[in-house]
C-alpha cells in the first residue's frame, strides 16, 4: 500500500470536514499551529542551554588542568 492519491486525500478532507465543521477545523489548525511553534522553541532554548553547559564544562577542565601545573 502506498500514499493516497490526490482522489483519496480530496475524499479524505471532505470526511473530515463533514465531521469537524469548518470552524472546528479552523480552531484545531491554530492549536495544532501554537503547539508545533512551542516545541520548535523548547527544542532550540534546550539546544541552547546543552551548549552552553559545554562550553561551561571546557572552560572548567582548562581551568582545572592550569591549577594543577
Amino acid at each position: 500500500m502506498g500514499m493516497p492519491g490526490p482522489f483519496e486525500l480530496i475524499i479524505i478532507l471532505i470526511i473530515v470536514l463533514l465531521i469537524f465543521g469548518g470552524k472546528r477545523l479552523k480552531n484545531i489548525g491554530g492549536e495544532l499551529g501554537g503547539a508545533i511553534k512551542g516545541f520548535k522553541s523548547s527544542m532550540k532554548e534546550t539546544e541552547k542551554n546543552e551548549k552552553e553547559d559545554i562550553i561551561e564544562a571546557k572552560f572548567e577542565k582548562t581551568d582545572d588542568s592550569t591549577d594543577k601545573k
